[in-house]
């Protein structure tokens, strides 16, 4: 189920009628419900792989039991390892067996060895690489002794299927999210609101800025060799601003209706585009995967506390494997590389924890040092996502070439230019460049505390572009979100 579908708008509305009218005097039927709503939001695609997600919640439930209960450490290890390994084998089999065989497959071909091996037609499931890492945070943590183990089924299994951030996150850590399970929860009036002014502006996000931009996107990444150099480079940065506010803008959607039912999701982005450096963009961008790699794998290794050989070591393992996560493709694996070779001049200088502020916080215009700082980061930042929206290697090595081709560079047209004018979404992009910097200080859009009358004219102003976009851009088919297929 699409959040930006009637579907959804019809889905919604009931299970929160249901949630605060009809089961609100027990917490084990508000939990319930949360459950078998999570399952129908699921099942919508493919009820199939239901079993998977039910098959992950009693394993990691029982393994947290036997945890919480076991001291002799070598059985402890035993444990986790179980869980690593079944949550894992299902995510290597659906997402990455392909990938492994055919890359098998080459290698000895390479040799003079030849294999026949069929590749398997797999459907891979809709936000297993998010539920998957879920699922091992709370394994971990009790492991680890942060987290008590739960011996409430069907709150833990809220936990694991919480429909808002099931499929595509933000990646829930069990000590945040499940003791919320267990608490009785009331309506609150304001927090219902922000959760509908998030929701507000996540459609906008991906109605009006994400599915625009990737008409054009599509277009010109897929006929790169046509167009000139100008027409490639503004293929980029709309795809940057495509995955951008295709992604934020379905974490914004999930917080936003996590809100509407009393329960609180991490932020997963701080304005990743007005960061000053690299190291500043990963701490805003995808903020949920992000610390879950530092937490559960480069910490670990040892992170920063040892040698700077193991530390440059621990640094691109955690890139490579935050590529890979993303997909079996060899693209996504140098699109990791090449963050990590960005991250290490900076973590080398230490100053990668130079910028821990927001930009220009005290002031509305940015300074010209940092403006430029903004602008040379987007500029690396686009020029590593061509890897990443590329089919192939190869594709994008061709796309990069192209734009350096000095034939007609500064002629900006594309096929699709003819059936729909750009020029709206230059005014769109514009409006969400000047909100996003507005409210960049802001946990949640539209809120703002200076209450002046001006204040509160531009904010309605703001309100009335925002719907107005968005029923101007609704199409008659819902389009799935970009990180649908990690």
């Amino acid at each position: 189920m699409l959040f930006n579908s009637i579907d959804f708008a019809i889905f919604l509305p009931i299970i929160f009628i249901l949630y605060w009218f009809i089961t609100n005097k027990k917490l084990k039927l508000q939990n319930l419900l949360i459950v078998i709503s999570s399952y129908i939001f699921y099942g919508w695609w493919d009820w199939r792989f239901l079993s998977l997600i039910l098959f992950s919640t009693i394993v990691d439930y029982f393994i947290g039991i036997k945890l919480s209960k076991q001291e002799n450490q070598t059985k402890r290890k035993i444990l986790l390892w179980t869980s690593i390994l079944v949550n894992l084998g299902f995510l290597g089999f659906f997402k990455y067996y392909n990938f492994f065989l055919d890359n098998f497959i080459t290698a000895f071909s390479f040799f003079g060895t030849e294999i026949n091996a069929n590749s398997l037609n797999i459907i891979l499931p809709v936000g297993i690489s998010f539920y998957t890492f879920q699922t091992l945070s709370y394994t971990i943590d009790v492991y680890k002794r942060k987290l008590q183990s739960t011996k409430d089924f069907i709150a833990f299994s809220a936990f694991v299927s919480f429909f808002p951030q099931l499929v595509a996150g933000p990646i829930e850590r069990a000590t945040n999210l499940l003791p919320q399970f267990y608490k009785k929860r009331y309506f609150d009036y304001s927090k219902a609101i922000d959760g509908m002014r998030l929701i507000l502006w996540g459609l906008f996000k991906k109605v009006v800025i994400a599915d625009t931009c990737s008409i054009f996107v599509d277009d010109i990444f897929q006929n790169y060799l046509n167009y000139s150099g100008g027409t490639l480079i503004v293929g980029a940065i709309l795809f940057s601003f495509q995955i951008y506010c295709d992604f934020s803008g379905y974490s914004d959607i999930a917080i936003g209706t996590a809100k509407l039912f009393g329960i609180n999701l991490m932020t997963n982005f701080r304005t990743p585009y007005f960061s000053r450096n690299i190291a500043e963009f990963w701490r805003r961008w995808h903020i949920s995967l992000s610390t879950w790699f530092r937490d559960y794998v480069y910490i670990p290794l040892g992170g920063s506390k040892t040698s700077n050989i193991l530390t440059v070591r621990n640094i691109f393992i955690i890139f490579i494997v935050s590529g890979f996560w993303h997909g079996a493709n060899w693209t996504y694996i140098i699109w990791g590389i090449l963050n990590a070779f960005y991250f290490l001049p900076i973590f080398l200088m230490k100053k990668n924890r130079k910028h821990l502020y927001t930009t220009t916080k005290n002031k509305f215009i940015p300074s010209f040092k940092e403006f430029n700082s903004m602008l040379y980061t987007f500029i690396l930042t686009a020029f590593a996502w061509i890897f990443f929206r590329s089919k192939t290697v190869n594709d994008a090595f061709e796309y990069i070439k192209g734009i350096f081709n000095q034939n007609n560079f500064f002629r900006i047209q594309t096929a699709k230019t003819y059936e729909l004018d750009i020029r709206p979404l230059i005014i769109y992009l514009t409006f969400f460049i000047i909100v996003d910097w507005y409210y960049r200080n802001e946990e949640i859009v539209f809120t703002n505390h200076n209450t002046t009358k001006s204040t509160i004219i531009f904010k309605y102003i703001i309100y009335l572009f925002t719907i107005a976009s968005i029923i101007f851009s609704i199409k008659n088919q819902a389009s799935n979100f970009v990180y649908f297929q990690f």
